[in-house]
């Protein structure tokens, strides 16, 4: 069974009526259980827990610390190619924007590492626009095992690709992968996907299965919070998660919290979410799973990001750039969207030791795993 076959049994206005009919006494219920459910998740996102959210966030500090204890994990996004054979809505990259177009070649990879290096990082992001021709398997043997030379832990969010191809990209170095479904609603994921391999909405759905099934170490899994409800999105993203960890439990699971940000061509979010609801949103996954890493990426602003630390982010991306060549050289006229914290690693890497936080620059080693 894969999670298509699960969220085929799901139905979208049936979960969005459970979580918004959820009461007080459904919220302190699931806040004194010592294992969550779905239902009890239903009822920590919805608007009957707003008033808890101190109670769920002193919860989930606790529960982050004894899992991860008081460490932050530094990673850093390297945009290899804003090439894009799709149409989407709410992509800087997309088919149709009017932007230049870049894909590094092994000399400009080579300086993006050096200056990412030089900034501490040992924990990599792999990025592409999705374009098979240009940026697919063949591009990636070429560069995934120079790249992994550097970086101890390399990570990619590029197209959706089969299982024998996640398999072989391990073998080249891949330790994990972020494939995000942007909405759990197929009708509203139709119409901001108007042409294009990503506009297989199943296919897209699948593809966590088909990476655990390859054995890849972590997958990370995310709505991009803006396009549904985003209240009936995230619990199908809870779905998800529980769907593989139940599963496939040999692998790592990462959630991230993508709110939509301005781009070229900028869609205006159907569901607009507050920062109160964010923090609600992260405490409710840290107290439905224990062991899920909770992602925080410079979409969000430096006062959140640092506000957030305690309360269960285990990663968090810094000094961004969004577009191909954007270390090396700077260039602006590439980037996917605009970030909000521009801060420095080492200023964000600062305010973290600041917090009470030890960084963490390293992921994992190929080494520890025998």
């Amino acid at each position: 069974m894969s999670f298509s076959d699960v969220w085929r049994t799901l139905d979208w206005d049936d979960v969005r009526l459970s979580v918004y009919g959820k009461t007080a006494a459904d919220v302190e219920r699931a806040l004194t259980r010592p294992k969550r459910t779905l239902e009890d998740f239903k009822a920590l996102i919805s608007p009957a827990a707003e008033p808890y959210l101190e109670t769920m966030a002193q919860q989930s500090a606790v529960l982050t610390r004894q899992r991860f204890g008081h460490t932050i994990n530094f990673f850093v996004p390297l945009y290899l190619s804003n090439l894009c054979a799709n149409v989407c809505t709410y992509c800087g990259f997309s088919m149709e924007n009017r932007i230049k177009r870049k894909t590094l070649n092994k000399e400009e990879i080579q300086a993006e590492c050096d200056a990412i290096k030089s900034m501490g990082f040992d924990s990599i992001l792999l990025v592409t626009g999705e374009h098979e021709t240009k940026v697919g398997m063949r591009y990636f043997r070429d560069m995934v095992p120079e790249i992994k030379k550097a970086f101890s832990y390399l990570a990619m969010e590029v197209q959706p690709l089969d299982t024998e191809n996640y398999a072989e990209l391990k073998t080249l170095g891949l330790d994990a992968v972020m494939v995000y479904q942007e909405t759990y609603h197929a009708r509203t994921y139709a119409l901001h996907h108007l042409r294009g391999n990503k506009s297989d909405f199943e296919y897209r759905l699948d593809t966590p299965d088909r990476l655990a099934q390859a054995g890849i170490d972590k997958i990370g899994l995310g709505a991009l919070i803006g396009l549904e409800d985003w209240r009936t999105d995230c619990f199908f993203a809870a779905a998800h998660l529980d769907h593989l960890e139940r599963r496939y439990w040999r692998s790592r699971y990462s959630l991230a919290f993508p709110r939509l940000r301005p781009c070229e061509g900028a869609l205006q979010p159907k569901s607009v979410m507050t920062d109160r609801q964010l923090v609600q949103l992260i405490c409710a996954f840290r107290l439905f799973s224990a062991d899920v890493e909770l992602s925080m990426s410079t979409r969000e602003s430096p006062f959140f990001r640092d506000s957030v630390l305690p309360l269960g982010i285990t990663h968090m991306s810094a000094a961004s750039r969004t577009q191909p060549g954007g270390y090396a050289n700077g260039e602006e006229a590439l980037e996917q969207f605009s970030t909000s914290d521009e801060r420095s690693a080492a200023d964000v890497a600062a305010a973290v030791r600041q917090a009470g936080f030890d960084v963490v620059w390293k992921d994992w080693h190929r080494g520890y795993s025998g």
